[in-house]
């Protein structure tokens, strides 16, 4: 099953929180709300782009409401505690809280600052049933318009690639080899591309005297590859009496294609369609520029007196 979003943690959270009273570690209630809502294994070994487990994220996220509700507090770091609030608020809804009830919650206190307990009011009304996206997490939110970005990027690096002059291709795919750490410098990366190149684009030298060396195909193609190519090209490895190779096109590979690859023994050609190229070029900014977000985060340690 998928990972809930965080406001389905918020019930599971305080309940647990109000069986013990006295206060728990947030981990505890982390492995707690993840088993009340029966996450497997799978489900759990799911991170945030920081390495932070998902599910811990939305737990956290879920505290961070019911504390803005008055629900419930952190005494200290680390620790989650139920307030007076939250056991009264447990008491008068023993069963299952309604969608409605969970969304007042997680989106009617967010103006409510966490220390002012008292300026939260009752829990005693209903709202109207909120848009899943605005139950997303902020950190969900983040990663949702972060995979949109990247997905319409990419769709216009394969754009621009298609435009450009097979010459001017094989240079791209030349940099976004050396930035992925292949060549000690540039200039270990030679375009050899053109009539009479016997289906090498580019050579790679591993080291600086060439003892071992790398072959290159690009393709900026819109049709797919297909098996009877990546055939040209391990023959043009042999010829070259050479055993690694790295096929790149803007298209895709057929099945059989890859397929052939699996079958080579001896000689390691790894392929590359246009969506990994389009994202190695966005990962490691070639043709592409980041725009730095900074989001803040608390340190923990700078407050452990």
């Amino acid at each position: 099953m998928a990972v809930p979003t965080y406001d389905r943690f918020i019930e599971p959270v305080l309940r647990f929180l109000a069986a013990h009273p006295e206060g728990t570690r947030a981990r505890e209630a982390h492995e707690a709300a993840a088993d009340l809502l029966g996450l497997d294994d799978e489900d759990r070994s799911l991170t945030v782009p920081t390495g932070q487990p998902l599910y811990n994220n939305r737990a956290g996220w879920a505290h961070d409401r019911l504390k803005r509700a008055g629900l419930s507090a952190s005494p200290k770091r680390g620790i989650w505690q139920i307030t007076d609030e939250g056991r009264q608020f447990v008491a008068a809804h023993p069963g299952p809280w309604s969608a409605a009830k969970v969304q007042e919650i997680a989106r009617g206190y967010l103006d409510v600052r966490l220390r002012q307990q008292d300026a939260a009011a009752p829990l005693d009304g209903e709202v109207a049933q909120l848009p899943t996206a605005e139950l997303e997490s902020p950190d969900d939110r983040l990663l949702t318009a972060l995979t949109e970005i990247r997905a319409s990027v990419n769709a216009e690096l394969l754009e621009l690639l298609a435009r450009v002059t097979p010459k001017y291709f094989e240079t791209v795919v030349l940099d976004v080899l050396h930035k992925l750490g292949y060549g000690t410098s540039r200039s270990d990366l030679q375009r050899v591309g053109g009539s009479g190149d016997a289906g090498i684009d580019g050579v790679i030298s591993l080291d600086r005297l060439g003892l071992e060396k790398v072959y290159v195909q690009a393709k900026r193609w819109q049709g797919v590859v297909g098996r009877p190519d990546i055939q040209a090209f391990y023959g043009a490895l042999a010829g070259q009496r050479a055993n690694k190779g790295v096929f790149i096109t803007t298209s895709s590979f057929t099945a059989q294609a890859i397929d052939f690859i699996r079958s080579v023994e001896g000689t390691r050609i790894v392929l590359v369609d246009g969506t990994m190229l389009a994202s190695l070029m966005m990962d490691h900014e070639v043709g592409v520029t980041s725009q730095r977000v900074r989001v803040p985060k608390i340190d923990s340690d700078y407050f452990d007196e």
